[in-house]
């Protein structure tokens, strides 16, 4: 015989909604309704932590320059501005692409916060998770990481802590030194990881003509990788009516070559020659803009050549998240 659903006894104290923390999945649910967790309250918050969030960076300055150090920039770090200003006792707080020991953050000894944006995260939100994260680090005490964990469906986003108006402006690193803030007289231990995350690390360059245009070296061949704003349907349009008419590389033996897709936004790649280095893509990335700008603009019904080539591109898609 099935085994009776125990039944909260009379009398007790009901809990609101509202009212109600995150326990485990199968520990009683705190409303006092005799049943798990999972089976009661926890339903809806497991579908709101799963639900994915197609565009998490979404509203945030550098929404771009965000999709790009979380997917293709190995060593970068931006000085982040909250919207409340720095607590006390926390002179910084700096994003990351990755920490040592995956750290999804850590307070340093002098109370500043390195957030991490390359980590494994619980939810369908990213920007959940990472907010969540950043929050229990400015509390954390100096000197101790901050351990990844199961992020309560109602907690705040990146949007609700940062400031909105404040500049986003990456820096990428050759190595990961801002790991620790003497490299020079590290431990060997530290030296050891170091030297192991510099040597993985691919040569990377944001170019300073346009947006999230992310120029790197790799043994074969170089690439650009730019995050682009636009509404897919409409850079795929653009784009098609540029690779149609000739105009869509970057100069010669240059070549469009697909894109990713990432947070809801488009990463359209170009293959560069070896000889071909991050200064060198300045100038034809702008000339490309400017051409982009006005393939954007155009309403005009796409041509058969420029739907043959659309249709190219759309096969030549990768989707990273």
């Amino acid at each position: 015989m099935a085994k009776k659903r125990p039944q909260s006894k009379a009398g007790k104290q009901q809990l609101k909604d509202g009212e109600i923390p995150v326990v485990g999945a199968r520990e009683p649910c705190p409303c006092g309704s005799g049943r798990r967790y999972k089976a009661c309250h926890g339903r809806a918050a497991a579908q709101a932590v799963t639900e994915l969030v197609h565009r998490p960076f979404e509203g945030l300055a550098g929404e771009c320059d965000w999709v790009a150090l979380r997917e293709l920039v190995p060593a970068a770090t931006v000085e982040l501005t909250l919207k409340d200003g720095l607590p006390e006792g926390v002179p910084s707080v700096t994003l990351a692409t990755v920490l040592p020991m995956a750290w999804p953050a850590l307070r340093r000894d002098d109370g500043s916060v390195l957030l991490a944006l390359q980590n494994d995260t619980s939810s369908g939100d990213l920007s959940r998770d990472l907010a969540d994260t950043l929050q229990r680090a400015l509390e954390a005490e100096p000197g101790s990481p901050v351990t990844a964990r199961r992020v309560p469906a109602d907690g705040p986003r990146l949007q609700d802590l940062l400031a909105p108006d404040a500049a986003f402006e990456p820096n990428v690193h050759s190595g990961f030194e801002f790991w620790v803030p003497d490299a020079e007289n590290a431990t060997p231990e530290v030296s050891a990881s170091l030297e192991r995350a510099n040597a993985a690390a691919i040569p990377t360059t944001l170019l300073s003509g346009v947006d999230a245009a992310y120029w790197c070296e790799t043994p074969e061949k170089n690439h650009l990788r730019w995050v682009m704003p636009h509404p897919e349907e409409q850079l795929l349009d653009a784009l098609a009516r540029l690779h149609a008419a000739g105009s869509s590389s970057l100069g010669d033996d240059t070549r469009l070559v697909g894109s990713f897709r990432a947070h809801g936004l488009m990463v359209p790649v170009w293959d560069l020659p070896s000889s071909m280095g991050a200064e060198a893509c300045e100038k034809p990335a702008v000339e490309f803009a400017e051409r982009l700008a006005t393939a954007l603009a155009s309403d005009a019904p796409l041509t058969p050549e420029e739907r043959r080539a659309r249709g190219g591109l759309t096969n030549r898609q990768v989707t990273l998240s």
